[in-house]
């Protein structure tokens, strides 16, 4: 006999519902952040290692967005887990990336000075 499966909600009660508005916020506000870097480099308001710090904000601003609005990671109850597993995936990737950039820095000044 077959069986028909009509309830959907009770079996992701822990997934959250997300409307229509909250995705188009979250899309609203990452064209303005995409669309503030892109001007603020080539409007040239912003000089050298400053545009780079407006440019890493901006940057980490726009990660919260995605990561807030369309990967729904919060600090509730149900999401600590993937909120623990992002966070050690952000430390891993700040090693990853800051270790790497170290090395190549003390590679580059031991061969420059020769």
């Amino acid at each position: 006999m077959a069986t028909t499966h009509t309830n959907h909600d009770a079996h992701h009660s822990d997934v959250p519902h997300v409307s229509a508005g909250g995705y188009l916020l979250g899309f609203v506000l990452a064209v303005v952040l995409t669309v503030a870097s892109f001007l603020s480099v080539t409007s040239g308001a912003f000089k050298g290692e400053s545009a780079l710090v407006v440019l890493a904000v901006l940057a980490a601003v726009q990660v919260i967005v995605h990561v807030v609005f369309f990967l729904h990671v919060n600090t509730s109850k149900g999401q600590r887990w993937h909120l623990l597993s992002f966070a050690y995936t952000i430390a891993m990737s700040l090693i990853l990336i800051v270790g790497t950039v170290w090395v190549m820095h003390n590679v580059h000044m031991l061969m420059m000075a020769r």
